[in-house]
């Protein structure tokens, strides 16, 4: 069993079955042997987005990513303090908040991350497209 981390494009694009998803990150996904986290971190970006009307959505988040979490078996992943002080040590790539933290908490937990966001790669993550 492989513990998968869901970046929130990755999240999105799945539940609106967007052909954006990658072939590979379908099959990684729809595997039933495989566990996947959408992480607090990406609720509080879609929440962001969504807000300044960056992200559209067929309902508001609160109701929108519980709804989702559980129609696909995907479990949430709350926010540590390990997570947060993780990214102290991460070089700093880029200065995406949302993205740094996701970086940590897939680095601390040793989580497989599905995203199509390469930056990922240069924090030493393992990331799946």
């Amino acid at each position: 069993m492989k513990k998968l981390l869901l970046d929130t494009h990755t999240f999105l694009w799945w539940v609106e079955n967007s052909p954006q998803l990658s072939d590979n990150a379908l099959n990684i996904i729809q595997d039933i042997e495989n566990e996947c986290f959408l992480s607090l971190v990406s609720s509080w970006e879609m929440s962001i987005k969504a807000g300044i009307g960056k992200l559209k959505l067929t309902c508001s988040v609160q109701e929108y990513v519980p709804q989702h979490l559980a129609a696909n078996q995907f479990r949430q992943l709350d926010i540590s303090f390990r997570h947060v002080t993780g990214v102290e040590s991460l070089e700093l790539h880029h200065r995406d908040p949302f993205d740094r933290l996701l970086a940590a908490q897939a680095l601390e937990d040793n989580l497989i991350l599905v995203s199509a966001d390469r930056i990922f790669d240069r924090y030493g993550v393992e990331r799946v497209w």
